[in-house]
């Protein structure tokens, strides 16, 4: 095996990801994250038995059963309490892992302890901010400053340089200086954490509404779990359509309950005190749900994009960042057989950029959460304590399509181990 070593631009969950992927196959990387102090913040995310499954080959498991939720099913309901389609997940649903609900943060300083420790503090650092690059045949350097006062703070040198900076990625305004900013999708969110007595199983993941109004909860932490309590993260959605196009995607601007808390007053689902779970959050944050288009291209030469950097999609099918463990995994398996850097990252992105295409134009049609829309339109009001205007077939063909797509169905998994 060739011996390479790799810079990359990024010390989120990609970025973290990939430095471990490729510290498994004996390849070299050093992570440069932009803000001096890396802190466990943000909200929930779902970890889907695909990047779980990898994530295991990581050795991360047991560190994440610590402190995640296993999620056991996810339901569809209308604002008034009646079920559209209920469905196992995970391990309940007979996949060999489980599916994780989890704070942001408590993954993200899971991943960040696995890095320091095996690839050594000196290999992650901070306060630099990437700015621009230059490549050659031998090599590629990446120039870094310190954010707040702009002065230059070094460079690097490596065999590769990855991308994996966000949705307002640096590295790809260089390679696509005339994009712009996200595209706003006409969306709202709100999204925040409340430690109150559990829904359900104390397990479960809903969502209810439909395209112009949504809310969407699941518990996010175990240690809440043992003491009978549930550490549920919500997001509160609704359509705001404006012109946003000047303004950054920000998840940290604070939320106001005015804002969205009156739309959702006449909800009534019968297990879950929607007005206690907005009144009783530990915070709120507010953002605008936006994307940004495919691209017809990621890798140049020995740099490419990864992640949000290179994919960023609407939250839709709760998928994003499980698709960035994927595009690091991909990564450091198809480098670690090559014998060379741009052969490797070509490959990488045919495996790659294709496939989240795909589920990031399937998220702007609301991916999954299409079974809502579906019922808001056609439902004559007639239904019972369960939704029988659109029938079960059609519902379960939306389902499984979206697993297919995202590459999490059983078969698929099982296909891949």
């Amino acid at each position: 095996m060739t011996e390479f070593s790799g810079i990359i631009a990024g010390g989120g969950l990609v970025g973290l990801t990939l430095a471990l992927a490729l510290h498994q196959k004996g390849i070299k990387a050093r992570v440069f994250e932009a803000v001096k102090e890396i802190k466990p913040l943000g909200v929930g995310v779902n970890l889907l038995p695909h990047s779980v499954q990898n994530l295991v080959n990581l050795g991360l498991l047991d560190e994440i059963e610590k402190v995640a939720i296993k999620t056991s099913s996810l339901a569809y309901y209308t604002q008034d309490g009646k079920t559209i389609w209920r469905e196992a997940r995970g391990l309940n649903a007979g996949y060999d892992v489980p599916q994780f609900s989890i704070h942001r943060g408590d993954f993200h300083m899971i991943l960040l302890n696995a890095v320091r420790e095996r690839l050594g503090p000196e290999n992650v650092i901070t306060g630099h901010h990437f700015t621009h690059f230059e490549q050659d045949g031998e090599g590629v350097t990446a120039h870094f400053t310190d954010r707040h006062t702009r002065d230059e703070v070094g460079c690097a040198q490596g065999d590769f340089l990855v991308g994996a900076d966000g949705i307002n990625s640096r590295l790809r305004e260089i390679f696509y200086p005339n994009e712009g900013p996200p595209k706003y999708s006409g969306q709202m969110l709100w999204r925040g954490v409340t430690e109150m007595e559990p829904f359900l199983d104390g397990r479960s993941m809903f969502m209810a509404g439909h395209n112009d109004l949504k809310l969407v909860a699941y518990p996010i932490r175990a240690e809440s779990a043992t003491r009978g309590k549930s550490y549920i993260n919500w997001i509160a959605e609704r359509l705001i359509p404006s012109d946003l196009a000047a303004r950054a995607a920000d998840w940290n601007e604070r939320g106001r309950l005015e804002d969205f808390k009156p739309y959702f007053a006449d909800w009534n689902l019968g297990w879950l005190d929607i007005d206690k779970l907005f009144e009783n959050a530990l915070s709120i944050h507010k953002f605008p749900m936006v994307d940004r288009d495919p691209l017809p291209k990621w890798s140049f030469g020995r740099v490419t994009l990864m992640g949000d950097a290179a994919h960023a999609m609407y939250p839709n099918g709760s998928n994003g960042v499980s698709q960035g463990v994927l595009d690091a995994m991909t990564f450091a398996d198809l480098l670690a057989k090559a014998s060379d850097v741009e052969t490797a990252l070509t490959a990488y992105e045919e495996a790659r950029r294709e496939a989240t295409a795909k589920i990031s134009l399937a998220n702007r049609q609301t991916g999954p959460e299409l079974v809502m829309q579906m019922v808001k339109d056609q439902c004559p009001g007639s239904c019972g304590a369960t939704h029988s205007c659109i029938p079960k077939e059609i519902l379960e063909e939306v389902a499984t399509a979206y697993k297919k797509l995202a590459g999490f169905d059983k078969q698929t998994l099982k296909a891949t181990k």
